[in-house]
């Protein structure tokens, strides 16, 4: 993290150096306050008669310290922030951009709770450490050495008492913070998984109304609560425990000075003024020992969150662009798969294997099998979501791992079955792939996606806010929604992820017609479940158990494939003809 706090160094520089005359100011005003008492007030070296113009000099300059030493503090608190602030800001914005570019891979790995942990809690206690370090660790260091020499100037007497009292504190501090620096790592994982807990109600909120799980979640969630405020709990016991112990140790040495100078007073070797003073020191050093080991604290849990945000700004993309000097060919849309083979990277078993599957530029291909049979995971390997474990996916005659990123998912427009709307209007959510799309091209293709009624009818038309998820259209309408955007997009690829399943027979066969009609010439990837939603493709390959056992139009297969047989009749009592 240290590279983010060199950017911006010279606030860093400011915020040290202002500090520095802020305990400069604090260390002057306990020999003016000596002065005040031992000349002004007790008159010594004047005959014993008091002297009001040392008072009232000495006052009048102290005011003026005190003003200047809070400018100081002041300047040195708005550059230790413009410091931590703008290196968070930098690293929040790394990790959200490395997360963007994350694979499927690398967001399972490390969890979408433990994700938003990092990107918020973790940057947080980084920001605190550097703020920590820039203003808190430059005063209890200037403190300790310039207070214990301001006190040990006085009289070397009073040096015996901080040669006790500093290795006892230094002591408590690092047996505390050994205790609690495990505790850190396990307390942000907890709240890692807390986090993931709440996300996942709230995003399946319907779900759980639906299923009447309210109070099952409730529970689960407040075990997690349990769990994440007993690991607080003890951090927090470590660190009431430490203080009231670091307070007996600064009374005893404070009892230890006033005992000292209560001796000197009365050999005369030590004035009274002198006591004040010492005792401030003794307070300002030992203070600065107790807000050392809170600095330590910030740090320990500093350094735990840094570790976990390097994580992920380390954390290797899978997914490379390609390293084919070749220009790309054109797009064409003509897609091939090659004795492919797949397996989950956290998988032991085979998903596909041996597919060998030619889809033609302009062809519709429909793709038809049990749940768990391999569809989804064939066309995740086309825009590389996953990399096919052996064989080749080619798109246009070139292997997908040769393409940049950017030109491949360029070529290729997906539409999910559960579509992902925005909070954003929508015109904005259906313009996602093309910002700078008209309204009238925007309108086409809502039309063509059978939206543009609906749309219509909103409040706003196409100005309508979605709420956050799209929770505010009905699953249909979301669904039409999201196959505009993705015909908009205008690639040359379009793959419809059982993206019709919301919705209804005559609604989808419009749709289908407005697909051969106006998108012809795009090359389509159907994945389905309903025989009438494929029946009129060009093409139907039919997968099972992780490969293609048939392919053909609906006609060849009803004569070829008795599996595909068994699935028209199957669908029969639904209205579907065979």
């Amino acid at each position: 993290m240290f590279k983010y706090v060199r950017r911006y160094w010279y606030f860093a520089l400011a915020a040290c150096l202002f500090m520095v005359g802020e305990v400069t100011v604090d260390l002057i005003q306990p020999r003016m306050m000596a002065r005040i008492v031992d000349r002004g007030i007790l008159g010594i070296g004047s005959g014993g008669v008091p002297d009001l113009s040392v008072v009232t000099g000495t006052g009048i300059r102290m005011i003026l310290v005190v003003l200047l030493g809070g400018l100081c503090g002041i300047t040195c608190g708005v550059f230790t922030n413009l410091c931590s602030q703008f290196s968070g800001n930098e690293i929040r914005k790394d990790c959200f951009e490395r997360i963007m570019h994350f694979s499927f891979e690398q967001t399972d790995q490390f969890t979408i709770g433990s994700l938003i942990t990092r990107i918020t809690s973790d940057v947080t206690q980084v920001v605190l450490m550097i703020s920590m370090l820039t203003r808190g660790f430059v005063r209890c260091m200037m403190f300790l050495a310039a207070g214990s020499f301001a006190l040990v100037s006085l009289t070397s007497h009073f040096g015996i008492v901080i040669a006790v009292a500093m290795p006892i504190i230094l002591a408590e501090v690092i047996i505390v913070m050994w205790k609690a620096g495990p505790l850190f790592q396990l307390l942000q994982r907890r709240l890692d998984r807390m986090n993931t807990v709440v996300q996942e109600n709230i995003a399946g909120a319907r779900l759980v109304k639906a299923f009447v799980q309210e109070d099952n979640e409730t529970e689960r969630f407040e075990q997690i609560n349990r769990d994440l405020s007993g690991t607080q709990f003890k951090v927090m016991m470590l660190m009431s425990i430490m203080r009231p112990m670091m307070n007996i140790v600064l009374n005893l040495a404070v009892v230890a000075v006033i005992r000292i100078g209560a001796v000197g007073v009365q050999d005369g070797s030590i004035a009274p003024g002198m006591i004040i003073a010492s005792v401030t020191y003794l307070t300002q050093i030992l203070n600065s020992m107790m807000m050392l080991a809170m600095i330590f604290q910030s740090i320990t849990r500093g350094i735990t969150s840094s570790r976990r945000l390097q994580e992920v700004l380390d954390s290797e993309n899978p997914i490379h662009d390609g390293k084919s000097g070749a220009a790309c060919p054109g797009r064409a849309g003509r897609i091939e798969f090659k004795d492919v083979s797949f397996t989950y990277p956290d998988g032991s078993s085979s998903v596909l294997h041996d597919i060998n599957l030619t889809v033609e530029p302009g062809e519709t291909l429909a793709i038809i099998g049990n749940t768990g049979s391999g569809k989804s995971s064939l066309v995740k390997l086309l825009p590389r979501f996953y990399d096919a474990s052996s064989g080749q996916v080619l798109v246009d005659g070139m292997d997908v791992k040769d393409y940049p990123l950017d030109e491949l998912r360029g070529r290729i427009s997906y539409v999910l079955q559960k579509s992902e709307l925005f909070r954003m209007t929508i015109k904005e959510n259906i313009a996602l792939g093309r910002e700078d799309a008209s309204m009238e091209e925007i309108r086409r293709c809502a039309a063509a996606a059978q939206a543009d009624d609906f749309i219509m009818q909103q409040s706003e038309g196409y100005d309508t806010l979605v709420t956050e998820g799209g929770t505010s259209l009905s699953g249909g309408q979301r669904q039409r929604v999201a196959i505009a955007r993705g015909l908009l997009k205008d690639a040359s690829i379009l793959i419809m992820d059982d993206s019709t399943s919301a919705l209804d027979f005559a609604t989808e066969a419009k749709l289908r017609k407005a697909l051969r009609e106006e998108f012809s010439d795009v090359t389509t990837i159907m994945i389905a479940q309903r025989i009438a939603s494929v029946k009129d493709a060009d093409r139907i390959a039919l997968i099972e158990d992780g490969t293609i056992t048939a392919c053909g139009t609906h006609e060849q297969l009803m004569e070829s494939s008795e599996s595909y047989r068994d699935i028209c009749r199957s669908q029969i009592g639904e209205g579907v003809a065979s």
